[in-house]
């Protein structure tokens, strides 16, 4: 009986441990190696009241959609409205009643403020689409951009040149799977970078988002002033192959590691995304429940989430979003990647 006793104490043991050896081996990955789940328009005051309450659901991803005013040389916060703020940001002396609707800067100093009161948080994904793209022309260009976000978000981005190391490209630093772990990785956010719906509707932009930045982080290299990049540019739009191939350009191709496209695209389209996981490049697979069987896109159960996330971890998603808000079950979710 003692024996029996003994074993069944031993067992529960294991059952209770498993979990916690669980979640201790998903900050072992590498950045690379994990897929996480992320809310889209976190920024919106319909998703959350404050962007500290998204952050606390649990995503691993938060996106933004930033406009440049030329006229008052800002960069603003708003789902459509290209000459004001529009969002949940506060300042950061109170993340949970402040005044909501403030600067792209705000933004992200709240995400800064809220990762240094939670350590072993992150790493958080911002998403920044540029819903007019940049304008060098008028003082709002990439290294204008740059300058700003680190004002904002200081030391607690992990940038281009974190990544590249002594490699050659961003491609090729990737590809050497030179990743840091997740747990290397709390602390920090990461800005991906991709173009904006009004930008890529504007006959008259002909020098989009990706192909501006990309351009600009390659010279940075040649200058060496890669330092001075807090960006990543991301391959909007999911397509079979290697979707950098769209670029004419064949020396920018080498400095896109992220892609960003609908997972249902990927997924019930039949592309081959093992191959963005054997290049150990960043992908994220939006709108995720539309994938065939569709699931609500806000409150599909707690399972049904959760199978949808697996699924498309299996199919080598980093990250994947939709609007699930209120799952906070699922949100924080990390699983090995493919």
């Amino acid at each position: 009986m003692r024996l029996v006793r003994v074993l069944g104490t031993l067992l529960a043991a294991v059952l209770v441990a498993a979990p916690q050896a669980h979640a201790a081996d998903t900050g072992a990955l590498k950045l690379s190696q994990a897929t996480t789940v992320g809310v889209h328009n976190t920024y919106d005051k319909a998703a959350y009241s404050y962007l500290a309450q998204g952050l606390d659901a649990g995503g691993s991803l938060v996106e933004l959609d930033v406009w440049d005013n030329i006229l008052t040389k800002t960069w603003q916060v708003s789902h459509s409205n290209p000459l004001g703020n529009d969002n949940n940001c506060v300042p950061t002396s109170n993340l949970y009643g402040g005044s909501q609707n403030q600067s792209f800067g705000t933004c992200l100093a709240d995400i800064r403020t809220w990762l240094a009161a939670h350590p072993g948080a992150g790493p958080i994904i911002v998403k920044v689409e540029l819903k007019l793209g940049f304008d060098d022309r008028d003082g709002m260009g990439p290294d204008e951009f740059d300058a700003y976000v680190k004002a904002n978000a200081g030391n607690a981005l992990f940038k281009p040149a974190d990544l590249i190391g002594s490699y050659s490209t961003l491609d090729e630093a990737a590809r050497a799977n030179a990743w840091p772990s997740r747990s290397a990785l709390a602390g920090k956010m990461i800005l991906e970078v991709i173009p904006g719906t009004v930008e890529q509707s504007n006959p008259t932009d002909t020098l989009h988002t990706d192909v501006e930045y990309a351009t600009y982080l390659k010279n940075l290299k040649a200058a060496g002033n890669l330092g001075n990049a807090t960006a990543f540019a991301s391959v909007l739009g999911a397509k079979s192959g290697d979707p950098r191939t769209q670029y004419a350009d064949t020396s920018i191709r080498p400095w896109f590691v992220f892609f960003d496209g609908d997972a249902s695209t990927y997924v019930d389209g039949g592309i081959d995304t093992s191959w963005y996981d054997t290049n150990h490049y960043f992908l994220i697979m939006t709108d995720a429940h539309n994938v065939s069987p569709a699931i609500s896109s806000t409150t599909p159960s707690v399972q049904e989430a959760t199978d949808r996330v697996t699924q498309l971890a299996a199919r080598h998603a980093s990250l994947v979003s939709s609007d699930w808000r209120t799952l906070t079950s699922v949100l924080p979710m990390v699983l090995p990647r493919g």
